[in-house]
């Protein structure tokens, strides 16, 4: 068979034929040939209506919608951002569909409100809107796939939700995940003045602390939150009186454990109720949140001074989570039951009638039959009338994840006996026929009432009244069920309104100084800044709101201001070339 070749090719330049250009013969050509100008083809660049270049949105106008989970500190970040963006002019809807932008904020602590978080920006992606998320889910764990390309709001740093709203609309990707520090020391979180939309206009949640000094085995929150940081005293006392000033006549406060509030700056829990008590109003009341066992044993005199004030709700919300001491050692919670029954016996001597609130996780890993057992006695005998029952959810990152779990239909079945057990006994039937002071705050989730509390936050419905609605007055109890009461007004009672201020109207934008009031409310025209000197919404200043004085300093701002300022000289400069000016 013949060869592929009849010569061996000694060198690779014998592949050159004669007939091929020689390579000075190429060179020679090149300074013969002539670029040629092609037609561009002005259709190939146009942008349709529906994308806009990013140069040519103007932020400000579009309409937000924002979705939260999760506890009430949660609850106040979200306020605080629909604030800043209804403020800046966003209109704020409640209208998923017709909104251009989703604001979804988190929640880390079970697997269903992150599932839910989940399918929220899965749907958002498929009607193609704009996806800004924040929260817990996203500080804890920022790289997950699914938040791959979107832009990320930290915890700490809601105060900057207009920055990234605006590069998002834009197209743009921004991720905020630092820490709020002063000096090298980690600060509680964004300023306590900036605006906010109350979901409530009635309620005012104040976070005292953010973070916590344990480390929860099955907590992903502090993965999120991190250490203790408080608050400064006077710093809330003033939000509190702000908000008194707004009508607000229920102040909530809130964080991850606020009986560790002050640790960090030299001050305690009983200081702070202590000055705040001071400028509440006739009328008004004040709640107080979550706090573990470990941090409220050594203010347990204080504590119940405090819990007996007549502006203070009897209430604290005091979590368990589980009667076997071999279990909360596994939980690493720092404290023993008998440390709880401590707490618990020492308020409800000092302190008659409060109430105790708990929570109960079942199906820990490494809880027993018997641990379980003890659990359900825990229950039976303080009959707990507020209990929220948690059937564990291992959380992604933490130890108790990689412990051996209770089987699956184990811990439902554990769920199912003590949610039994809760649901056997009424605590309030031998309170019908009282007389009782409540505050009427809101309105029932079936429309049909308005709900008050009593002295002991216990829930009581009212008729649906306006006249009562953020007013304090007397109630005959005439009806019992699990969860509430039903009381009818007293007819000559005295009622008391705890604040002469009007409350904000739903939506209403709180905390904004006068100057900013009208922009907030119709986006026109309004006062000038008094630093910047510029009207706050002109076009402009649309561009250049970053200026407003709730906002700290930041790349993004000064990045945003000069890009801004660069097109208007663009535009100047050949719109005077087109005019021959």
């Amino acid at each position: 068979m013949p060869a592929a070749c009849d010569s061996v090719l000694e060198d690779i330049e014998d592949i050159v034929s004669a007939e091929d250009v020689k390579p000075h013969d190429r060179q020679f050509v090149r300074r013969n040939v002539f670029p040629k100008v092609r037609k561009r083809n002005s259709q190939k660049k146009v942008q349709t209506e529906d994308d806009p270049p990013s140069d040519s949105i103007i932020p400000g106008v579009q309409k937000i919608w924002i979705r939260t989970w999760g506890c009430s500190h949660n609850n106040s970040d979200g306020e605080y951002m629909a604030g800043q963006l209804a403020a800046y002019g966003y209109k704020i809807t409640d209208n998923s569909a017709e909104a251009d932008l989703w604001l979804l904020n988190s929640c880390t602590v079970k697997n269903p409100a992150e599932d839910h978080f989940r399918n929220s920006i899965k749907k958002a992606q498929e009607g193609k809107k704009k996806v800004v998320v924040a929260g817990c889910v996203p500080q804890a764990q920022p790289r997950q796939d699914y938040l791959k390309g979107l832009s990320i709001i930290g915890v700490q740093q809601i105060d900057r939700v207009v920055e990234v709203v605006e590069e998002t609309i834009k197209g743009h990707s921004v991720r905020l995940l630092g820490q709020k520090k002063d000096n090298g020391k980690r600060l509680g979180g964004a300023r306590l003045d900036l605006p906010k939309i109350r979901k409530n206009p009635l309620i005012e949640i104040i976070s005292i602390n953010t973070g916590c000094l344990n480390a929860c085995t099955y907590c992903k929150t502090k993965h999120a939150r991190g250490d203790l940081a408080s608050y400064p005293i006077e710093e809330l006392v003033d939000r509190a009186k702000q908000s008194f000033q707004e009508g607000v006549c229920e102040i909530w406060l809130t964080s991850e454990d606020t009986g560790a509030y002050g640790r960090d700056i030299g001050t305690d829990l009983p200081t702070l109720l202590w000055k705040l008590v001071e400028v509440i109003p006739e009328g008004a009341m004040l709640r107080l949140g979550m706090t573990n066992p470990p941090y409220i044993l050594e203010h347990l005199e204080e504590m119940a001074k405090i819990l007996n004030h007549p502006r203070v709700y009897a209430f604290l919300h005091i979590p368990v989570q589980s009667a076997s001491d071999s279990v909360l050692m596994d939980m690493k919670r720092e404290y023993c039951v008998a440390d709880f029954k401590q707490v618990v016996d020492f308020l409800k001597e000092k302190v008659p009638g409060i109430t105790i609130a708990t929570d109960i996780i079942c199906g820990f890993p490494g809880e027993t039959d018997e641990d379980f057992r003890e659990t359900m006695k825990l229950v039976e005998q303080y009959r707990f009338p507020s209990l929220f029952i948690n059937q564990f959810y291992p959380r992604p990152g933490t130890p108790a994840a990689k412990m051996p779990q209770v089987p699956a239909a184990v811990k439902k079945q554990r769920t199912k006996d003590l949610s039994q057990l809760f649901h056997s006994y009424n605590p309030y039937d031998h309170k019908v026929g009282e007389r009782q002071r409540v505050l009427v705050t809101e309105e029932s989730f079936d429309s049909n009432y308005y709900v008050a509390h009593n002295p002991f936050y216990e829930q009581v419905l009212v008729p649906k009244d306006p006249l009562l609605m953020g007013k304090m007055v007397e109630v005959n109890i005439y009806e019992a069920g699990k969860h509430f009461m039903k009381g009818q007004p007293v007819s000559d009672a005295r009622v008391h309104t705890a604040s002469i201020t009007r409350p904000l109207a739903k939506g209403e934008v709180s905390g904004l100084r006068e100057e900013f009031r009208c922009g907030a409310q119709n986006g026109t025209n309004c006062k000038t800044h008094p630093s910047a000197e510029i009207p706050v919404k002109t076009p402009l200043s649309s561009w250049m709101a970053l200026q407003l004085p709730w906002q700290q300093g930041g790349g993004l701002k000064i990045l945003s201001a000069s890009l801004a300022l660069l097109a208007v000289l663009v535009m100047f400069y050949y719109g005077g070339m087109k005019t021959g000016l």
